[in-house]
């Protein structure tokens, strides 16, 4: 089986993050780039699959030269391959473009399976999974707590409003896991020596077989967040209860 996990380099989470008021996007020059921790889960769930069953799992991401650093960390824990989508063409790429683009080079690297994060801590979509299986015409299960892989479908739970349900699909297929699923596991001194020889393939534009141009969100202008302000202080001298029950109706809170 060929699994291809999607990975996504992220400016660090615990670390403070700007807008750029140029470029109206997230500002990552001179701060720490890290792998988005929720596709590290990706990975995870691909790795156990290979452990179980010797499948080839190969890692994909799209963005920046400084992503190559990302993938050669995945290669470490024990992914097989890599392939880095970079062209200064694809900067500040919104969700329809960068599923068009994915799904051209998945359509030409060929899978079984496809796994990516529920939803990335920078952009918040959650939606890449369900658009990339639009484009590539397969089925889809998103926001998975678990997952078991059968060499013919998927399945796993999956939490709703409403209750839990187990969910299946056949394969080829794409599916989104949440942070229920496994941390990533620890690099070990062999895999930090094996990953040295494992390849990293870089894909252009140019390389894809695409229909330009693509239609593009753009962000027109941004806004700080106002700072939060004091809330209001109820004193009990008597009355507090009606007090409180008149602020809460009067916030639609009750």
């Amino acid at each position: 089986m060929k699994i291809i996990v999607l990975v996504k380099q992220v400016p660090d989470t615990y670390g403070d993050r700007q807008l750029d008021e140029t470029t109206r996007r997230i500002e990552r020059t001179g701060v720490d780039l890290v792998i988005d921790e929720i596709t590290e889960r990706a990975i995870e769930v691909a790795l156990t699959e290979k452990d179980a069953h010797d499948a080839e799992v190969v890692l994909m991401s799209m963005g920046p030269a400084s992503a190559a650093e990302m993938l050669r960390k995945g290669l470490t824990i024990g992914a097989d391959s890599a392939i880095h989508i970079v062209d200064d063409a694809l900067v500040g790429s919104d969700m329809l473009r960068t599923s068009a683009v994915l799904a051209a080079a998945l359509r030409r690297e060929g899978f079984d399976l496809i796994i990516c994060g529920n939803e990335s801590t920078d952009g918040r979509g959650g939606s890449m999974a369900a658009m990339l299986a639009e484009q590539l015409d397969v089925p889809h299960a998103t926001y998975l707590n678990t997952v078991e892989i059968s060499i013919s479908a998927v399945a796993g739970e999956r939490a709703g409003e409403h209750g839990t349900r187990f969910v299946r699909a056949l394969l080829p297929a794409v599916i989104s896991v949440t942070e229920h699923n496994a941390e990533a596991r620890f690099a070990s001194f062999k895999g930090l020596m094996r990953a040295k020889k494992k390849p990293i393939h870089s894909v252009h534009l140019s390389d894809l077989a695409m229909n330009e141009p693509f239609s593009r969100s753009v962000v027109r202008s941004i806004t700080q967040r106002p700072a939060r302000a004091a809330g209001r202080k109820i004193v009990d001298d008597g009355a507090a209860a009606t007090e409180l029950v008149e602020f809460l109706t009067s916030s639609h809170l009750i």
